[in-house]
């Protein structure tokens, strides 16, 4: 199967520069790694908290997506990490801002701890 990356500078680049792609097509889906609550352009986590984090985790997906040819209305699976639960509520009030029914598969873990102080990270499988 061939399989191209995905690149925009809408979104930040690899982590420490990590060897991995902000996303993958593959056939008819677009695999995008896991989006942080970082500006792009500043390189860093942006104010506040848990829903100005998932705000900017959205709006990089969504870049990141957009490049690829698909978007936030093709999400097929969500992958949610958050490193405490007691934020899922607010976190989910921003998520579903973005999205519509019917709404993406999706699994939510809570994690002992994520880059740069971050709060919730979010990856996506979608369709083009």
């Amino acid at each position: 199967m061939d399989k191209q990356a995905v690149r925009t500078d809408r979104a930040p680049a690899p982590f420490q520069g990590a060897p991995y792609s902000q996303g993958i097509v593959a056939g008819d889906l677009v695999f995008v790694s896991g989006q942080l609550g970082v500006d792009p352009e500043a390189g860093q986590v942006v104010d506040g908290g848990i829903v100005e984090q998932t705000q900017q985790a959205m709006k990089n997906l969504s870049a990141i997506l957009e490049e690829a040819g698909s978007g936030l209305d093709k999400v097929l699976m969500t992958s949610i990490f958050l490193i405490d639960l007691d934020d899922f509520q607010p976190m989910n009030e921003v998520y579903a801002s973005h999205l519509s029914e019917p709404y993406p598969a999706r699994a939510t873990v809570e994690i002992a701890a994520l880059p740069s102080g971050c709060r919730v990270e979010i990856a996506v499988v979608a369709g083009r």
